[in-house]
């Protein structure tokens, strides 16, 4: 019994570790990390668009945060120095005459303050620059400038964080598993999708690509050589009518990677397949990718998509999504290969080649005649 649970747990094991190596997770996250890099981390800081855009929200809204208290804070010691300068602080006991170049700064607080309120334009109630000085005038106006582009900057993040079509991706999804069954007297690999939301996605194009570890005639091994993996609906693979789910299939033909597979070997192959589909948000007209990928294990032959759209009596069309990812066995042959040799031996029997119910019989000729 302990041997048993051992053998179970250890095959559990390596199960979970194979299907934890994949380069592309289902959720359309890639399952990988740069090591050695060469260049400078400081690199990204030239595309820092980009930088601030691929960043958490966590780490945003520190970035958002900081950079407005920081640059209050940094004019409010510019203010204070001013005034320091300019003798305008109580400590110098000035005059009653004399004009400062700020009014009312009394100390670091206050000139945090107007600092605070010069760059957000919220109103300067009874502090404000006097003509009395150019250096106060020319920080103003630096400031004022200055805050307008860090709203921008910031504000405009926000927003294309908020807005990026990342977030329309996630309401596409992919079935759980790929079948593989005969379609249209074809062996076909099939994956069905789905659109979540009514609005389409214009000029959808769905593609596929094979990672597997090759060898070449050299002796060369590359790992995650891709290879093209052509998917189509019954009107093509481009300009998709994705108001419903659809069923997109692979041909297993003499040029697809799958034609020298059979079912019992299925398992025992090393390959991932990606499926991307790409297309134009309708609603920002923004582009957006949706991602996941199979391994073997999630590949079922001999498999076909149950049913999941009906008509109701209201004449409307009803998606049922609890069958979505269900399958039903069907009769598959159990190779790409096995069923193009009977197809062709099929062929030939109707065209009279090789026919095994023809018998040849000998038929003994007499040489007597009457007359």
């Amino acid at each position: 019994m302990f041997s048993y649970l051992r053998e179970r747990f250890s095959s559990h094991l390596r199960e979970r570790s194979r299907r934890r190596a994949r380069l592309v997770s289902k959720d359309g996250r890639c399952n990988i990390e740069f090591g050695n890099v060469e260049q400078s981390r400081f690199v990204f800081l030239i595309d820092i668009w980009t930088t601030i855009l691929d960043l958490r929200w966590r780490y945003k809204m520190t970035i958002f945060i900081s950079a407005f208290l920081g640059s209050w804070f940094l004019f409010g010691l510019l203010w204070y120095v001013v005034a320091y300068i300019h003798k305008d602080l109580p400590e110098f006991n000035p005059s009653i005459n004399h004009t400062p170049c700020v009014e009312n700064i009394n100390g670091l607080t206050s000139a945090f303050l107007f600092s605070l309120e010069t760059q957000v334009t919220i109103g300067y109630g009874f502090r404000c620059v006097t003509e009395q000085c150019a250096t106060a005038i020319f920080l103003l106006i630096f400031q004022s400038i200055l805050g307008v582009i860090i709203n921008s900057f910031m504000c405009g993040a926000i927003l294309a964080k908020i807005s990026r079509s990342k977030n329309r991706a996630k309401t596409i999804t992919f079935s759980k598993n790929a079948v593989i069954s005969k379609r249209g007297g074809k062996l076909c690999l099939l994956i069905r999708v789905a659109n979540l939301r009514k609005s389409l996605l214009i000029g959808s194009h769905i593609y596929g690509k094979l990672l597997k570890t090759t060898i070449t005639p050299e002796g060369e091994t590359i790992i995650l050589d891709q290879v093209n993996i052509e998917f189509v609906v019954d009107a093509g693979n481009e300009n998709l009518f994705f108001i419903s789910p659809l069923t997109i299939y692979h041909i297993i033909d003499s040029n697809s990677p799958f034609f020298h597979m059979a079912a019992e070997t299925l398992l025992q192959q090393d390959f991932e397949l990606v499926v991307f589909l790409d297309g134009t948000v309708e609603a920002t007209s923004a582009t957006c990718q949706v991602r996941t990928s199979y391994i073997p294990e999630e590949v079922l032959w001999g498999y076909r998509f149950a049913p999941i759209v009906s008509k109701t009596k209201e004449g409307k069309y009803r998606v049922d999504f609890q069958n979505f990812s269900k399958t039903v066995a069907v009769d598959t042959p159990h190779c790409a290969f096995c069923l193009y040799n009977e197809k062709e031996a099929k062929a030939k029997e109707k065209k009279g080649y090789d026919n095994p119910g023809f018998v040849l019989s000998e038929v003994s000729e007499t040489s007597d005649t009457k007359m």
